[in-house]
């Protein structure tokens, strides 16, 4: 018999993805067919700790082990003192099955074959080590990430269940969100406008942002200013450039209750970034600025829903953490183009009202 997932017949599951908001969310999808394959497992995500509440919040993940970080892996600075009572944990649970959903793992499938688990399945790339070849599904280097996440899916032999997203928002989050905006209800049509990233490199121009957050105004949109506290002064840059009024609400929403203001939202603009992922996986029209990303692997899949507007340049995908060369792809994309898109985007939403999402 083939070895793959139905033979293995896992009952206790690592998934190893120790990575950001929308990587995680791009492997919901493979989650939701391994759980579904194998329904009486115990699904364990090995995660980086704001992966938690994620952990709990997914209804296809039963538990979450944090990964403490590892020479070579840039999501984190390692703790190097964590990593021998990581690996001792890894051990004592005994994994049936534990995957390496991570990325090509060059780095981390040395490591994580050393975590004592019976089968260990994955990616890896040409040539590169792996615990057990016949598990190992040859990395993906073109195509969206959901699709390399369930490649390995395939690769195991089970079934796939679909490719939507998932963002579990609860009535908590939406009264959160009231007692933070407690003119929510009385806002009519409003927008949210979220100028961060985690990378410099992959911002759009705050300018610009303004322009089309005071176009959209202009229209009698109410325009929400969104961003995490750490992004403060760049949505402050935002609003100081803008000449109609926005609700500044940077720093005050979880990612959850921002996922409760977004699901009310008639549109998002936003750059290549996880909360992209969070109005796909809600349904939520968005207009998507990519500077530096791989378009072809990150941009939302619904292009009903989602336009993305970007810029070809020789060094996309970008390495850095900050353009050295200028920002090409950025500069060349106008808020002309952004914010025309935009009004027939919350055109159509008033008019037809909101599209479902689909897979």
């Amino acid at each position: 018999m083939r070895l793959n997932l139905h033979a293995i017949a896992p009952r206790r599951i690592g998934v190893f993805r120790a990575l950001v908001l929308g990587d995680l969310m791009c492997a919901v999808p493979a989650w939701r067919a391994l759980k579904t394959a194998c329904p009486r497992s115990e699904l364990t995500l090995i995660g980086l700790p704001w992966a938690r509440e994620f952990a709990q919040r997914c209804r296809w993940i039963d538990d979450f082990i944090e990964f403490p970080g590892y020479p070579g892996l840039p999501e984190r600075v390692p703790d190097l003192s964590a990593l021998p009572g990581f690996l001792q944990t890894m051990q004592q649970r005994r994994f049936d099955l534990l995957l390496q959903m991570h990325g090509s793992g060059r780095v981390v499938n040395p490591l994580l074959a050393a975590c004592g688990a019976q089968h260990v399945a994955g990616f890896v790339e040409r040539g590169a080590y792996c615990a057990e070849p016949l598990l190992h599904a040859p990395w993906p280097t073109v195509g969206h990430e959901i699709e390399r996440m369930l490649c390995l899916i395939d690769h195991l032999d089970a079934a796939r269940c679909g490719s939507t997203l998932e963002f579990p928002v609860c009535d908590d989050d939406r009264q959160a969100v009231r007692d933070v905006w407690p003119g929510i209800d009385a806002a009519g049509s409003f927008v949210c406008v979220h100028a961060g990233a985690q990378l410099p490199s992959r911002r759009w121009m705050p300018e610009r942002f303004a322009l089309v957050a005071d176009g959209l105004a202009r229209l009698g949109h109410r325009v929400v200013l969104t961003g995490t506290a750490g992004e403060a002064s760049l949505v402050a840059e935002v609003a100081a450039a803008m000449t109609q009024d926005a609700v500044d609400l940077a720093g005050q929403t979880t990612l959850w209750t921002l996922g409760a203001l977004l699901e009310r939202a008639h549109l998002l603009v936003c750059n290549d970034t996880g909360v992209s992922h969070v109005a796909a996986a809600l349904g939520v029209r968005s207009i998507v600025v990519s500077a530096g990303a791989d378009v072809a692997r990150w941009a939302p899949q619904d292009a009903r829903l989602h336009q993305v507007h970007w810029a070809d340049a020789p060094c996309r995908p970008c390495g850095h953490a900050t353009c050295p060369v200028g920002h090409p792809c950025a500069r060349a994309v106008t808020a002309q183009q952004v914010l025309q898109s935009a009004r027939t985007a919350v055109t159509d939403v008033v008019d037809g009202g909101r599209l479902p999402a689909h897979g």
